[in-house]
């Protein structure tokens, strides 16, 4: 009589059956693995476009400054100047001329009994660089523009202070006026700040009156630095040619 196998015997087959494909799955899934390793190397050691890509900012339109006490004519000077001191004016001292350069011219007309009139003139540039880490040369002196406006207008002790965007002056052009009194006598100030592209230029005029005379009128002052800061402005451009 046939007998059957041992019931402890059956279920040991059946296991193992049952072991074998279980085992490819997990061999297919640890080979899948591997190649999508390999790729996720292959992507990572790719350099990006985009990271390698490097900033840039438009170049600055002047690359130089004009000799400062050039820039403006001397009639100019002799006119808003009467009596003018030096007639070739006294350079600001810089270390660099091509970045940062000024002039200056003063001057004393006695008028005989009538007192003696005071008048002082000055020029001064500031010129900008484009920087890829700082910015383009006409960003960063707007951002200086408006500062050296709110110096004008911090002028300690300054009086009846008065600001005027002016326009016919570079791109940007504020005239600042105000009155000042020092050494015993009242002074009258305009102040032409402007922007012409990546430069900065600054003229100040004032002037008093000594020995009885009078200072000089808020709009006779402001004409005069308006008409010095048209010269020093167009001598940038002319310096640039």
């Amino acid at each position: 009589m046939h007998r059957s196998a041992p019931r402890h015997r059956l279920a040991t087959r059946l296991l193992v059956c049952a072991a074998v494909p279980v085992m490819l799955v997990v061999a297919g899934c640890s080979s899948d693995s591997g190649s999508g390793s390999d790729s996720t190397k292959s992507k990572s050691a790719t350099p990006s476009a985009t990271a390698s890509a490097s900033p840039s900012v438009a170049a600055a339109a002047f690359a130089k400054l004009p000799d400062a006490c050039k820039s403006i004519s001397e009639k100019t000077v002799e006119d808003l100047v009467p009596s003018v001191k030096t007639k070739s004016g006294t350079a600001d001292k810089s270390t660099d001329i091509s970045v940062r350069s000024g002039c200056s011219w003063n001057g004393l007309k006695s008028n005989g009994t009538k007192g003696s009139d005071y008048r002082w003139l000055g020029v001064s540039y500031v010129r900008f660089d484009s920087d890829t880490s700082l910015g383009s040369g006409s960003a960063r002196a707007t951002a200086q523009y408006a500062k050296e406006v709110a110096k004008a207008q911090q002028t300690e002790g300054a009086k009846s202070v008065k600001s005027t965007p002016t326009t016919g002056i570079g791109n940007q052009a504020t005239t600042v006026t105000y009155t000042l009194r020092k050494t015993g006598e009242d002074f009258t100030y305009a102040t032409v700040v402007t922007r012409t592209e990546n430069v900065i230029v600054t003229v100040d005029y004032n002037g008093a009156g000594y020995e009885g005379a009078k200072a000089p009128s808020v709009d006779d002052v402001t004409k005069g630095a308006q008409k010095a800061a048209k010269e020093a402005v167009a001598s940038v451009a002319a310096a640039n040619k």
